[in-house]
């Protein structure tokens, strides 16, 4: 049995979903860095990462939805669990990428195919007409991808082509991602399908994460940065984007996410030096251009 939830006013939505973005832009420098102080691996990180997001999320779900956290239909567990895995998925090919291409390229890559990705499935598979815009940002965010393979001139980790191919798994399964929590935020409440979707997707990477080397000695600076991938960019900010779901279309909120990666970037450049050279800045402004014609395509209709 399912049970629907009141949906947000469509400013308190954006508002949560802009929050929930400045949180995620945190993750990059929070990963370089503990690739800086540990020898792990993107599986390790991203194991831990949905591991220690799980339990705090079931006892929060237990004690505020309390019966109704388990109220799900079969139909939308099976969706759930997709959500888990696309969780995984996800993560791990974003961590990968940064190892390879630095935090700024993973995040401006990931973070701006993704509203195009998001319009192009909708298309498919929603029936939204696919518009001009769509077609003409869905170009420019091919164009600036490709700028951004040769972003440092003479640097081997910019044109890491298995990094930038990485970073647009990232962003296809963020699109699917923000399609799925689009169609379930307004029937169930956000600790049910963070928790459910976080402890899926821990289980799933286990057994993985096991056999390719499951890193488990680190730091206390590194244990202390893995609690807070885990507690902050994914249980609390997860939370509130599924809360802003619910009164947002998925193509505009993957459009608000666009704070993500200027925040990563501003990050990378403040604490690792990370910029961008005149090839990447030309990239960028591609991938913001695809951006913004998907926002006035959206504000006409």
């Amino acid at each position: 049995m399912q049970t629907a939830f009141p949906r947000t006013g469509a400013m308190y939505g954006f508002w949560f979903i802009l929050l929930a973005a400045m949180l995620w832009g945190t993750v990059g420098v929070s990963t370089r860095g503990l690739y800086t102080i540990s020898e792990t691996n993107p599986l390790s990180v991203g194991f831990f990462r949905l591991a220690l997001a799980a339990p705090p999320l079931l006892v929060a779900g237990w004690c505020l939805p309390g019966a109704a956290m388990w109220r799900i239909a079969w139909r939308d567990l099976g969706l759930m669990l997709l959500f888990g895995a696309l969780l995984a998925f996800y993560q791990v090919c974003y961590f990968a990428a940064i190892a390879r291409v630095g935090v700024a390229i993973a995040a401006l890559i990931t973070l701006c195919m993704a509203p195009v990705i998001v319009a192009l499935l909708a298309a498919v598979f929603a029936g939204e007409r696919l518009t001009h815009t769509v077609a003409l940002a869905l170009v420019c965010a091919i164009v600036g991808t490709l700028l951004l393979v040769d972003l440092q001139p003479g640097a081997a980790q910019s044109t890491d082509i298995l990094g930038v191919l990485l970073a647009l798994g990232s962003a296809t399964g963020y699109a699917l991602i923000t399609l799925l929590g689009q169609r379930l935020a307004g029937r169930y409440h956000p600790l049910q399908m963070t928790g459910v979707g976080f402890a899926c997707g821990a289980l799933l990477l286990l057994p993985v994460a096991l056999a390719t080397g499951l890193v488990v000695s680190y730091p206390p600076q590194g244990w202390l940065l893995l609690l807070y991938l885990g507690l902050v960019p994914s249980a609390l900010a997860y939370g509130l984007f599924l809360i802003g779901m619910r009164s947002t279309p998925a193509t505009t909120a993957s459009i608000i996410t666009l704070i993500e990666p200027l925040t990563a970037t501003a990050l990378a450049w403040l604490f690792f030096g990370e910029r961008l050279g005149p090839l990447g800045l030309l990239g960028a402004a591609f991938l913001l251009g695809a951006i913004g014609l998907l926002y006035w395509g959206t504000a006409r209709r």
